[in-house]
C-alpha cells in the first residue's frame, strides 16, 4: 500500500509500456518535447475534459474525474467516466438509484498493435474500483480516426499486466536512473528522439557513458 506522497502519474504506464527510457526521460529527468502526434493527442484530451458533465435518463457522464489508487500507487485524471443504471452500482449525489462506472479513454488515430491503451484504461478501472468499492468489468477506448468505440474487457490477464507495470514503474522511480537507449523502428515517431539519441547511445556501456557525459557538458 502506497501513501499519497508516493503516487505516480497513471499516464506514465503508457510511456513505460512503449519504452522504459522514454518513461525515464519524462518522469525522472522531466524532459518533454512535443511533435504533431503528441499535440493532436493533447488537444483531444483537453476537449474531452472541458466538455463538462451531463445527465441523461440512462447515463450520467463525468469528465476530468480525478483518479487514485493507494494499492497501485497511481494518480491521474479520466477523460470520461459514464455511470449507467445498475442494481450493483454505486450511489451518486442528487441522483436516485445505483450507477455502474464505465471509463472511456479518448485516443488520437487508430487502435495500436500493442496493448498500451488497454493497460491505461484498465488502470483507470482499477482506480475506480478502489474508489467506489465496486468491480468494473469493462470500459471503452474512443479513437479519433474511426470515430467509434472499442470495447475493452478487464480480464485477469490485462489486470495482472497493469499491476505488474505499475510495480515496475515504482521500481524504476525508486532507482532514479533513466534506462539506457536501445534503438527500435518505433523510436522514429517518438517526440523525444532528438533528446534520447538512441542510435548514438545504444553502444557498449563505456561508449554510452562517454557520449552521455560529453552531451551533458555541451549543454552547460
Amino acid at each position: 500500500m502506497y501513501s499519497e506522497d508516493d503516487l505516480l502519474p497513471l499516464s506514465g504506464l503508457q510511456h513505460l509500456m512503449f519504452c522504459e527510457r522514454q518513461w525515464g526521460l519524462i518522469h525522472i529527468e522531466q524532459i518533454w518535447e512535443e511533435n504533431r502526434l503528441t499535440a493532436e493527442g493533447r488537444v483531444l484530451h483537453e476537449r474531452a475534459h472541458q466538455a463538462g458533465s451531463e445527465s441523461r435518463p440512462k447515463v450520467r457522464t463525468s469528465r476530468g474525474l480525478r483518479l487514485h489508487s493507494l494499492q497501485l500507487g497511481l494518480v491521474g485524471q479520466a477523460d470520461v467516466v459514464e455511470f449507467h443504471p445498475s442494481g450493483d452500482g454505486v450511489a451518486l449525489p442528487e441522483l436516485e438509484g445505483l450507477w455502474r462506472p464505465f471509463p472511456v479513454e479518448y485516443k488520437r488515430g487508430r487502435p495500436k498493435k500493442n496493448a498500451c491503451d488497454e493497460v491505461q484504461l484498465c488502470a483507470q478501472a482499477l482506480c475506480l474500483e478502489e474508489m467506489f468499492d465496486r468491480q468494473i468489468s469493462e470500459g471503452a477506448l474512443y479513437y479519433g480516426e474511426p470515430r467509434r468505440r472499442t470495447q475493452v474487457v478487464f480480464d485477469s490477464t490485462l489486470r495482472a499486466r497493469t499491476e505488474a507495470l505499475a510495480a515496475r514503474m515504482h521500481e524504476l522511480y525508486r532507482a532514479g536512473t533513466t534506462p539506457l537507449a536501445a534503438y527500435e523502428p518505433k523510436c522514429d515517431g517518438c517526440s523525444l528522439m532528438a533528446r534520447c539519441l538512441p542510435r548514438l547511445l545504444a553502444k557498449p556501456p563505456g561508449v554510452a557513458r562517454y557520449l552521455a557525459r560529453a552531451l551533458a557538458v555541451g549543454e552547460e
